[in-house]
């Protein structure tokens, strides 16, 4: 949540800048319960004071009377405080300065390109048609058992996953990373903590209703509120976890979009950098992030660009959000596949994370990244590096990790 004090004091600014990133919040109510809200705390520390006098004079009768409107204002003022809490869950994290002010994805900025799209002498196939002959995906299989949106990985696809992984946890774990492999699982008070329960967006989230569950979008949702409640000393930040999990999502909201092979599916594996920072660290740590990821992809030598997210493309918690997008052969077009947030001290505030600034205490600037989304990035190479006889290379820097294999074949019929 954002800092209730700098409500009070610029609620033209809260409310333009809640409208600029498509959320509907009456920011004037929110301070209407905020005023109730001080009125009866004062109104409640005053008849404590009163109770107290009249229990020190012995005024039984006085003392009565003071505990019985004590307990009614008090019950208010609990009822208030949770009505207060609610609306400022809703208050979404303000966009950074230099974010751009637009209504949805149009108003995004390629911010850079690396490499031009390979220029093919042939009509390229898309990632299904290709890990179908090459017998590394299937989905058809997959709906048997789960569904749509769902797929296997097989043969060398599977090796492809933890040929990225590796890379990833090789690259980062140089870099201080801290290696983790977090639940998938986690309270559902939690994920609302994290602010990705708000406006709508629960409906993308798989839960467990009978133990008050739900299964984690990202690595970033369990990384993140392992500190919660904690005091970081500022020594030890920058704090940073390169974790690797499975991720969940319903993709509400996307009905009949993306539905061919294993782009938008239900279950998908990561590679999640997360960051704790302090606050003037912030802006160093975004772009720190976003170097890595690019670096990454650099790597594997696949043509992407940059973009920057605008307002309305910006999402409930994120106050700055960068995109890498690959170029997609078969599509003719880029598509995501990493982001790079800065959420700033929102969800610390949510999940009391805080670091101590020699004598004061301040709430973390939390950040995160993706490394991998695997299945979108084996897309990526399957397109990119596909042959006009049907093999497809394997990029130089995972051939080490594939038992020097430079190539996936066709499986014979």
């Amino acid at each position: 949540m954002i800092d209730l004090k700098f409500v009070r004091e610029n609620p033209n600014f809260v409310q333009k800048m809640t409208k600029d990133k498509g959320f509907n919040v009456d920011i004037n109510h929110v301070l209407e319960i905020d005023t109730k809200h001080r009125e009866l705390s004062l109104s409640v520390q005053k008849l404590r004071e009163e109770r107290n006098r009249a229990s020190r004079e012995q005024n039984i009768e006085e003392g009565k009377r003071i505990k019985s409107q004590l307990e009614k204002e008090d019950n208010a003022l609990k009822a208030v405080e949770e009505e207060l809490s609610e609306w400022l869950f809703k208050i979404p994290n303000l966009p950074k300065k230099d974010v751009k002010i637009g209504k949805n994805e149009s108003g995004n900025e390629v911010m850079k390109k690396h490499m031009l799209p390979v220029s093919l002498s042939f009509i390229p196939k898309d990632h299904l048609e290709l890990g179908e002959a090459l017998d590394i995906i299937d989905v058809k299989r997959a709906a048997k058992v789960s569904g749509t949106r769902f797929g296997y990985l097989k043969n060398e696809g599977a090796l492809l996953e933890f040929a990225l992984i590796q890379l990833a946890f090789e690259l980062l774990t140089k870099e201080g990373f801290v290696p983790i492999i977090p639940p998938v699982l986690i309270n559902k008070e939690v994920m609302r903590r994290l602010g990705y329960m708000e406006h709508g967006a629960d409906e993308d989230v798989f839960s467990i209703p009978n133990d008050s569950k739900v299964l984690v979008g990202t690595a970033e949702h369990s990384i993140v509120s392992m500190h919660k409640d904690e005091l970081f000393a500022k020594k030890d930040l920058p704090k940073r976890y390169v974790g690797f999990s499975t991720a969940f999502r319903r993709e509400a909201g996307s009905y009949g979009k993306d539905t061919r092979g294993i782009f938008r599916v239900h279950q998908f594996d990561k590679v999640e950098m997360v960051s704790f920072v302090a606050s003037e660290d912030d802006d160093k740590e975004h772009e720190y992030l976003l170097s890595l990821e690019e670096k990454l992809f650099q790597l594997l030598e696949i043509p992407y660009q940059v973009v920057k997210m605008c307002t309305g493309d910006l999402g409930f918690v994120q106050a700055r959000k960068y995109d890498i997008e690959v170029y997609i052969p078969s599509q003719k077009k880029y598509r995501e596949v990493t982001s790079a947030s800065t959420i700033t001290d929102f969800q610390a505030r949510r999940l009391n994370i805080k670091y101590m600034d020699s004598n004061e205490k301040k709430f973390a600037h939390i950040l995160n990244g993706t490394a991998f989304a695997i299945g979108r990035t084996i897309i990526a190479i399957l397109e990119n590096y596909q042959q006009e006889d049907g093999m497809v290379l394997i990029p130089k820097v995972l051939q080490k990790y594939m038992h020097n294999q430079e190539k996936i074949a066709p499986k014979k019929q």
